[in-house]
């Protein structure tokens, strides 16, 4: 089992669903982790069940003072950070609870609604990211895990606001990683591979599509890899989290 210890995280929306389970993986690989919600009691609930190493912070990824005071607070919990995971993220039910069987025009989508989902995912990567990476880069390195979605998903109908989130977060991802190139710090992409069993998904959808979500926990493994000395200088990948076995397996031993 890999062992994280000495290393510091900080994940955002980890009161739940694909956050949640990355923040377990890495505390019980031995990390330190913050972990934040909008809500401090819900992420001061989960930290509490991940042991005293992990710490639950209230964060308004949308909004810049928040992210500053946060960002402040988790270094000076944990006395740096090594990985931030921008995982924080609102799904289709905020705008239509019943988005998979009655799919609705992006005409219907509520303009409060597309700029909470677009605000959360895509201007909430680009503040955390911001507010920490500078210190990462005085602290002489670090790694940026961005958590992305499958390309059919950001293009599929009726999925406005969340497929065009996806697809703003994933070039967000790919500038961060262009911009860091030749330095300390890494970025990376990490996409589950398929829909998940987080909650975001219709109450009165079919049997058969329930029975088909994912366990949030596949995203332990490739997290705790990308934060472990096995993933040094790993850089720009876009890995998915069901083919991670496979891709691991491909990489070409290093020298």
């Amino acid at each position: 089992m890999t062992d994280l210890s000495g290393t510091r995280a900080l994940v955002t929306g980890a009161s739940s669903g694909l956050g949640r389970a990355m923040a377990q993986a890495l505390a019980e690989a031995g990390a330190a982790v913050v972990l934040t919600s909008r809500e401090r009691s819900r992420a001061q609930a989960v930290a509490a069940e991940l042991g005293p190493d992990a710490h639950g912070l209230d964060l308004d990824v949308r909004d810049e003072t928040s992210v500053q005071s946060t960002v402040d607070r988790a270094y000076e919990r944990l006395g740096g950070v090594d990985l931030l995971v921008n995982n924080a993220g609102i799904g289709m039910r905020t705008v239509n609870p019943r988005f998979l069987t009655h799919p609705q025009p992006f005409w219907k989508v509520s303009p409060s609604g597309f700029r909470d989902v677009t605000e959360t995912k895509i201007t909430g990567s680009f503040l955390v990211s911001r507010a920490v990476v500078p210190r990462m880069l005085a602290d002489d390195g670090g790694r940026i895990v961005t958590v992305s979605m499958n390309y059919q998903t950001m293009v599929r109908g009726g999925f406005v606001p969340y497929g065009p989130s996806g697809a703003g977060v994933e070039a967000l991802a790919r500038v961060i990683a262009a911009d860091l190139a030749d330095t300390s710090v890494t970025a990376n992409i990490l996409l589950p591979g398929g829909a998940t069993e987080t909650g975001m998904v219709p109450d009165d959808v079919s049997t058969e599509v329930r029975s088909n979500l994912l366990d949030p926990a596949i995203m332990g493994p490739p997290i705790v890899w990308l934060a472990s000395p096995e993933a040094e200088g790993v850089h720009s990948e876009r890995i998915v989290a069901t083919e991670f076995d496979d891709w691991l397996a491909q990489r070409e031993p290093r020298a």
